[in-house]
């Protein structure tokens, strides 16, 4: 294995956490059936989520229509993306960023509130999550701490999946994760552009859409040893030491926690926690067989790892 153990213990470790704070979230959003009193008095019945800042999903929205529409998005952001790289556009990109970590971290912090606080009280723990987001999403794209920025990854992705998840059917997020499995192919493997996207964050933007690890290799941790045993360790500072990342990217922790999602919505939580598990073993067989310094496009080994495991679900289900 070409990763050490460790990163990719933590790699892994983040991925399924992230997971497992995803599916609670997106439970605490599932859709609930309310009466209300219209107009001329007569009473009706409303499906809601409570999902804050304007998210809630339309009445009756059709998966096909969500489909495309999504597709179109993602195209879209990466021109966009693309676009400003080309013209530096270095502050528009870290506002762009700013702006989608505050609302997806104040969703996953206003889920935890919902979940412990009473009905009349929903607007006000909506404002106080965000107010507890917008420091948290500044310290991580303008202060560049990495323990923050691995810590507020854990709980972006479960607000985001939290909005797509009630707009897409099981169908729906299959073929996205096809379509989406067959690009980062492209974009990776092809193209390469995923690799200069994902470089220019790091080293431009110093902000990057995803899990990020710094380590040391062997030579590197052997040097900083001798440094130390030697009692030098303020020449340190002055010598120059080549640090690795590890990276993983948000869309390969995003797209399976929609898919699990879904899956909860449908099946149930063991479910879901099935489709979770399978993404995280093939995450790992992707760890196991890369090789250091190269980039690989990790959705297609994830969503097969999600169909084998929703195959079991439906197994499941038969019996």
């Amino acid at each position: 294995m070409k990763h050490s153990i460790k990163i990719t213990a933590v790699l892994l470790g983040m991925f399924f956490l992230t997971q497992l704070i995803g599916l609670a979230v997106i439970s605490i959003y599932s859709p609930q059936t309310i009466q209300v009193t219209s107009e001329n008095g007569t009473l009706t019945n409303m499906t809601t989520h409570n999902l804050p800042y304007g998210t809630e999903p339309p009445a009756e929205v059709e998966p096909s229509i969500t489909l495309i529409s999504f597709i179109i998005a993602i195209i879209f952001a990466v021109a966009i993306m693309l676009f400003l790289m080309k013209f530096k556009s270095e502050l528009i990109l870290r506002l762009w960023f700013f702006f989608v970590v505050t609302l997806a971290l104040a969703i996953t912090i206003n889920a935890f509130f919902l979940k412990i606080s009473l009905s009349s009280l929903i607007t006000h723990y909506s404002i106080l999550a965000l107010l507890i987001a917008l420091p948290l999403a500044y310290i991580k794209i303008f202060r560049h701490n990495i323990l923050i920025h691995n810590l507020t990854e854990l709980f972006i992705y479960p607000g985001i999946a939290a909005i797509f998840v009630p707009l897409l059917n099981l169908w729906a997020i299959v073929l996205l994760l096809i379509i989406i499995s067959i690009y980062d192919i492209y974009a990776v493997w092809h193209a390469g552009f995923m690799q200069e996207m994902a470089k220019y964050q790091i080293k431009k933007l110093k902000v990057f859409g995803g899990f990020f690890v710094p380590y040391l290799g062997p030579k590197e941790q052997a040097l900083v040893a001798k440094f130390r045993a030697s009692k030098m360790k303020s020449k340190l500072k002055e010598k120059k030491i080549k640090v690795n990342v590890a990276i993983l990217g948000g869309g390969d922790v995003v797209f399976p926690l929609i898919l699990a999602g879904v899956v909860l919505m449908q099946f149930g939580l063991l479910s879901a926690l099935i489709v979770s598990l399978g993404a995280t073993l093939a995450l790992l067989c992707l760890f196991m067989a890369s090789e250091k310094g190269k980039f690989y496009p990790a959705m297609p080994f994830i969503t097969m790892g999600c169909f084998v495991a929703l195959a079991i679900v439906y197994l499941v289900q038969m019996l």
